[in-house]
């Protein structure tokens, strides 16, 4: 559209009578001018294109007509009558039709520039619009029965515009609010109360003066949709750049509520909506700056509308649902109570030695990427849960899921081609030795293969693993675990294992800057192999954590895995690398853990992370130890290699590598560690800052120089991280590392409050 204001003044003198000058002003998608006359009076002359048709301009003069007879007439613009005496004038430029309109200037400051909103003000807001959707109860107009981008109701259509996107942080958290948007909203859309809205409350069409909302302009968004959309837009826009957005949104809904009721329904669904919206908004910019739009009208909300998306993720929902049932009168959702008949169920219902953290429970009722919800409205940022590898209910792991799981789910002995598809790419990030795949459940009936398959291999039984090590739960795993075998009710070291010291710098007995450390304690396995000889025996196999977990949060010295692999395989033994906690680029600097120490293990155990708290586990192995297992008994797992578990695990590892996380993990890991490290320096209870990428672990002692472990102080710092909001755990044969091994979303910003939280929590010491 051309229309220049010489040319807009000659229309105007020619179809109005009106001598004007004329200024153009932007607009989203119609053409907007300032017309002023000789006595100063303002008007707004609109230009509209094919995109809004006549019916729907006429529908424009309708509603605005019907406004007319409500109390709130003096908020909206009135039109002015061409020669004909009509409201729309028809104008043909060549073969395009065009339709001007001109309407009254309001007065008033535009919400965006109102510098004192107050708590009046938004109730205010709320009211306005609440006094017009009543004022339309009545009105219908077929124009506005439309397929609208704008309308709340078709968000999920946004999805589309995600790949636009292209800062991974932003696209998953619009991707996850719209996987919310689809859960939690398009299941009940259409049983709420549907209406004709004005859609489009935004902070450049409400105009305030004095405290009060004196007008709403533009109908062009006007669309017949969910009621409750209206008042969502309205809060979607009073909420950006806010301190406080969920304080404003209650406000707003107050007003509304007080004017025209809403329902439980309605609110319950506010918290989503909103998101919604905001998901629309982003996903539009980032559309048109795939086409390199020039309207600054494309991008003017993009910023604000991130900013709030991040500050709605950290909202719990059902905290959101409790304020705004609690505005309107109605019971909130928050739960009160203690636990006390949900724990006398779980005692008597579930093993009475299955734990549960923290000294007031928990009850986690959502996640997202994160972050944890529980069901007191409370928000968690998550720096332990590791099997959410790429975050919990990740937007694209969840919706392949879906997928697979609405499509086919069987056991493995049918040709599927998700299985070797994963195969292949799972085994593509792997040293090229390492082939062949066996898929499981779980990290424990991995390990308990892998030394099924090695000991077949190698004829031998004797395992040597680390002392304080953790290997799983099934029998084997637990007999190979000094933690579990030789903790309180453990059944003892069977004589068939074997514990080498724990190559631990800072408390064993090499320690940081021996060069010679990781071949010194490699000897301890050395000692083990000689002993075995002795009694006529070899080690079946040598099985290690590539960065130790329960061990303490510990990064194996250099060299130790390639000298202890070389004594190993000089036995006869096979070398197995345990990457269940470690793997899939949580470690930064690499893919896998094993590669730190430049080897390459015979076989591979992956779980946890592998999909994302889905349960999957999987053992990689070489090609002649495959054929030896080979053997003319059946291998079947009726679970591992399924069709969901395949499409879950080929999902992580695209996330893993699409988003960029390896690279994530080494930036956000390298900056939590160096806030560790200043923390150290400050308070003497911190001694050791280790580890690499997002697996991080701070020991904490009484006394640097005795290096006595600091219990019960470390279990207080947990529970006051835990009370601001920082879910954190202890680890280690001592219970005195801090164990940090968040969901790889875990951000910058997450890594400098948590710090700063640390400071405050060890201060009040």
């Amino acid at each position: 559209m051309t229309f220049s204001e010489a040319t807009i003044q000659d229309l105007v003198k020619e179809h109005y009578g009106l001598n004007v000058s004329v200024k153009a002003l932007n607009g989203y998608d119609e053409l907007n001018f300032l017309l002023s006359n000789e006595k100063n009076e303002k008007y707004i002359l609109k230009v509209s294109n094919e995109s809004h048709p006549f019916s729907f301009l006429e529908a424009q003069i309708s509603i605005i007509q019907h406004l007319k007879k409500s109390s709130i007439s003096d908020c909206f613009q009135h039109f002015s009558i061409n020669k004909q005496g009509e409201e729309l004038t028809k104008i043909v430029k060549g073969s395009k039709v065009y339709y001007i309109r001109i309407l009254n200037f309001l007065e008033g400051t535009f919400w965006v520039d109102e510098k004192d909103k107050t708590s009046e003000l938004h109730h205010n807001l709320g009211s306005f619009l609440g006094k017009m959707d009543h004022a339309l109860q009545d009105f219908s107009h077929p124009a506005m029965h439309r397929s609208y981008t704008w309308d709340i109701s078709r968000a999920s259509e946004a999805g589309d515009n995600l790949k636009h996107i292209l800062n991974h942080e932003k696209r998953r958290i619009a991707g996850y609010f719209l996987l919310q948007f689809d859960t939690e909203v398009l299941p009940q859309i259409h049983r709420l109360r549907h209406a004709y809205i004005h859609n489009d409350a935004n902070d450049y069409n409400v105009l305030v003066q004095e405290n009060r909302i004196n007008g709403l302009i533009d109908f062009g968004d006007m669309v017949y949709t969910a009621l409750i959309n209206n008042l969502a837009i309205a809060c979607t826009y009073a909420m950006l750049d806010e301190e406080d957005p969920l304080g404003v949104a209650a406000a707003i809904v107050a007003g509304y509520h007080k004017a025209y009721a809403l329902t439980e329904q309605e609110l319950d669904l506010l918290y989503y909506l909103i998101a919604g919206r905001l998901c629309i908004s982003v996903t539009q910019s980032a559309y048109n700056a795939s086409l390199d739009s020039n309207n600054e009208h494309h991008f003017i909300t993009e910023k604000p509308a991130l900013d709030l998306l991040y500050k709605l993720i950290q909202i719990n929902p059902i905290k959101a649902q409790d304020t705004f049932r609690k505005a309107c009168g109605f019971t909130g959702l928050i739960n009160e109570d203690d636990y006390s008949d949900l724990l006398e169920v779980r005692k008597k219902k579930i093993g009475r030695n299955l734990s549960i953290g923290y000294k007031d429970k928990l009850k986690i009722v959502k996640g997202a990427l994160q972050y944890l919800y529980d069901d007191k409205g409370r928000t968690f940022v998550d720096c332990v849960n590791n099997p959410s590898h790429v975050g919990h209910c990740h937007p694209v792991i969840v919706r392949k899921m879906q997928k697979q799981i609405a499509t086919l789910n069987t056991n493995t002995r049918y040709l599927n081609d998700a299985i070797t598809e994963y195969a292949e790419k799972l085994t593509a990030t792997l040293p090229e030795k390492l082939s062949v795949c066996y898929f499981v459940n779980s990290g424990s009936e991995a390990n308990d293969l892998a030394i099924r398959m090695s000991r077949h291999f190698t004829k031998q039984k004797d395992i040597i693993v680390l002392d304080h090590a953790y290997h799983g739960t099934s029998t084997v795993a637990m007999e190979m675990s000094p933690y579990k075998f030789d903790s309180k009710g453990g059944s003892g070291q069977m004589p068939w294992i074997h514990k080498a010291i724990n190559p631990d710098l800072y408390r064993g007995q090499y320690k940081y800057g021996d060069t010679n450390a990781g071949q010194k304690y490699a000897a301890d396995v050395q000692r083990i192999i000689e002993d075995l000889k002795k009694e006529n025996k070899a080690p079946a196999v040598f099985i290690c954590e590539t960065l130790l977990g329960v061990g303490g949060q510990i990064p194996l010295p250099d060299n130790y895995l390639k000298t202890a692999y070389e004594y190993v395989r000089a036995a006869g033994g096979v070398c197995i690398a345990d990457e269940v906690q470690v793997g899939f680029g949580r470690i930064g600097d690499h893919f896998w853990g094993f590669e730190l120490q430049n080897v390459v293990p015979d076989i591979v155990v992956l779980g946890k992370p592998i999909g994302n708290g889905h349960p999957l586990a999987a053992v990689i192995v070489t090609e002649e130890i495959a054929d030896a297992f080979n053997n003319g008994l059946e291998y079947f797992n009726t679970f591992g290699g399924n069709p969901v578990s395949m499409t879950t695990g080929l999902a992580v590892l695209d996330v893993i590598q699409e988003e960029e996380m390896q690279q994530h993990a080494l930036e956000v890991g390298n900056h939590l560690i160096n806030g560790l490290k200043g923390l150290m320096t400050k308070h003497p209870i911190i001694s050791d800052v280790r580890g690499h990428g997002l697996f991080i672990g701070a020991e904490m002692v009484k006394d640097r120089t005795t290096m006595e472990p600091a219990v019960p102080e470390i279990d207080i710092v947990v529970e006051k991280l835990k009370a601001n909001g920082y879910l954190l755990s202890t680890d280690g044969p001592l219970h005195n590392v801090l164990k940090i091994k968040p969901p790889m979303p875990f951000s910058k910003q997450n890594a400098d409050e948590m710090v700063r939280l640390l400071d405050i929590a060890l201060s009040e010491l």
